[in-house]
């Protein structure tokens, strides 16, 4: 990069980074006197909590990077057009394309950390965190409702799912062609052992136009397909995957012909993020070029919480609009970002 990109470049994300810095402290405070209400169950306290708010800390940078991105490109170039630093830079003949490319290039380093922090930072923090607060409450983690997994005609949910794996109260039911339930088995405990699931205390309910016949057996050793990985994936809470495990996810949802909308959204935002980072920047220099130039931080920090928290409210009514009205999961995901672009390159050609 030359001189002026650098100086550029690095204001910006250095704005951003610092921006980002402020949003995670007010975060974990946040987050922290949320989890204050679970202090004093079982062996949960006040170090288990700030560890679990600091655990998914990495999650929550993912999801405001759009945000400091705005703020930090608002604040560093801000700066430099109230010091006339910009106003001598185009005085001397540089184009708001070339600046624009310079703000651009410092963007791309905030995409990369996006990136990395969302895909393999953030999700194993994220799962680590949550066995952690289980295992400390004595309760499952992952969704309420433990999970549901289908394959072929048979339905297989677990109300409780351990932090070290295995599950409680595993109900598997098997239905006909007709989709009339035939058989029932309940099992209290369940392993996965040698590439089986290892069932205890096992209840197994016939059903037949004669009755029901129950019958109960100590252990059974029931040979699957899916096994842990599966168990995982059904029972994390959506924003704990990354992409590589939403792509798998939905591959068996497909497989057993389930819908898949709401993890194809998921899986699209996640695509989409970095490039509405990179958008949020982007829409930051006509602002500054134009009448934010002189303004005070104060100012340009609540445009950039105005804009990043339109951004927000805009892609989550076109996520659910496109799950409401069966639209496209990437058209939904993509549809606020191309807005906002068009907005930025809207105002970059009334620049002057």
């Amino acid at each position: 990069m030359t001189i002026l990109d650098t100086w550029i470049a690095r204001n910006v994300a250095g704005g951003a980074l610092l921006a980002l810095v402020v949003l995670l402290a007010l975060t974990a405070v946040v987050g922290f006197v949320e989890e204050l209400d679970s202090v004093g169950r079982g062996s949960y306290g006040i170090g288990e909590a700030a560890v679990f708010v600091l655990l998914t800390l990495p999650r929550q940078a993912f999801v405001l990077f759009p945000l400091a991105a705005v703020i930090g490109a608002l604040v560093g170039l801000g700066g430099l057009a109230a010091s006339s630093e910009l106003a001598v830079v185009r005085s001397s003949g540089v184009s708001v394309a070339r600046i624009v490319g310079s703000v651009l290039k410092g963007g791309l380093a905030l995409v990369v950390v996006a990136v990395v922090i969302g895909e393999v930072v953030a999700p194993y923090c994220e799962r680590f965190a949550e066995a952690r607060r289980a295992a400390a409450l004595d309760e499952s983690h992952g969704r309420g409702g433990g999970y549901w997994i289908r394959q072929g005609q048979r339905f297989v949910n677990s109300v409780r799912v351990r932090p070290d794996g295995d599950v409680e109260d595993m109900y598997i039911y098997e239905m006909d062609s007709d989709g009339a339930l035939r058989t029932l088995t309940h099992a209290r405990h369940a392993q996965y052992r040698d590439a089986a699931w290892v069932l205890d205390s096992v209840r197994r309910s016939d059903v037949s136009t004669d009755g029901v016949v129950t019958r109960f057996t100590p252990r059974v050793v029931w040979a699957t397909r899916f096994g842990p990985d599966l168990v995982r994936l059904a029972s994390a809470r959506l924003e704990s995957l990354s992409g590589r495990a939403l792509v798998r996810y939905i591959d068996y949802l497909r497989d057993n012909r389930l819908e898949t909308a709401t993890y194809e959204l998921a899986l699209w935002t996640k695509v989409v993020y970095p490039f509405a980072t990179g958008v949020m920047i982007v829409l930051a220099v006509p602002l500054v070029l134009g009448r934010l130039g002189g303004t005070g931080i104060g100012n340009r920090i609540l445009v950039g919480c105005l804009i990043a928290v339109s951004f927000h409210v805009v892609n989550e009514i076109s996520g659910k609009m496109g799950i409401v009205y069966g639209l496209s999961p990437w058209a939904s995901a993509f549809a606020p970002t191309l807005l906002f672009l068009a907005a930025g390159l809207w105002l970059l050609r009334r620049v002057r």
